[in-house]
């Protein structure tokens, strides 16, 4: 509901070959070009080399508008939805369930969004742990929408429900100055009636 991704279909799973050469076999394969050393990390792909090929994508033919659409889905995946704490790349593992255009939109990416959260809540929850990472735009509209005394503004109900918020932030500057304590306190001072 929250982003409008399915929660039923085909589970997101298989192999994760983390090689270089498995990045450079799996680009070649899907777009014909590969990433140079200085464009990868390890096995995750700089969303800014992915920004760039996107540009450079001709849309002229079928295939052309598909590797588009297949970057534009890698670029979700590297800002949104599996995002790793640098924010600046995607993982390569991702590359393979991308390969059968056809297939793409039959797999559950709803409920794997939900389980990287939990994932990501439950490694934030280490006492040693500094950073956190994963689709917090999820966390951020499930909390404004269950707990509106959180919300920066009220919500224009939208389908799916992240895009209720999509102005949040030029409409109300005075939440990006709230503090742990300030939240802390709203949360401790909730009414009854204060969950929906």
């Amino acid at each position: 509901m929250i982003f409008g991704l399915p929660t039923d279909g085909l589970p997101v799973s298989g192999f994760t070959d983390s090689s270089s050469s498995s990045l450079e076999n799996e680009f070649m394969i899907q777009f014909a070009t590969v990433p140079t050393a200085a464009d990868h990390k390890g096995s995750g792909v700089k969303l800014a080399w992915l920004r760039t090929l996107k540009q450079r994508m001709q849309l002229d033919t079928v295939l052309g508008r598909q590797m588009y659409v297949k970057i534009h889905i890698l670029l979700l995946f590297g800002t949104n939805l599996f995002c790793d704490k640098s924010g600046m790349t995607v993982h390569s593992k991702y590359l393979p369930l991308l390969r059968n255009f056809a297939e793409i939109k039959n797999f559950s990416w709803g409920s794997t969004c939900l389980a990287r959260l939990y994932r990501t809540l439950c490694q934030a929850s280490h006492y040693n742990c500094k950073d956190v990472d994963g689709p917090l735009a999820l966390l951020y509209v499930w909390a404004w929408e269950r707990l509106p005394f959180l919300a920066p503004v009220q919500s224009q109900p939208s389908f799916p429900l992240v895009c209720s918020w999509i102005a949040w932030c030029s409409q109300f500057h005075g939440y990006k100055k709230w503090t742990i304590a300030h939240i802390r306190q709203l949360i401790d001072d909730i009414p009854v009636d204060g969950f929906i």
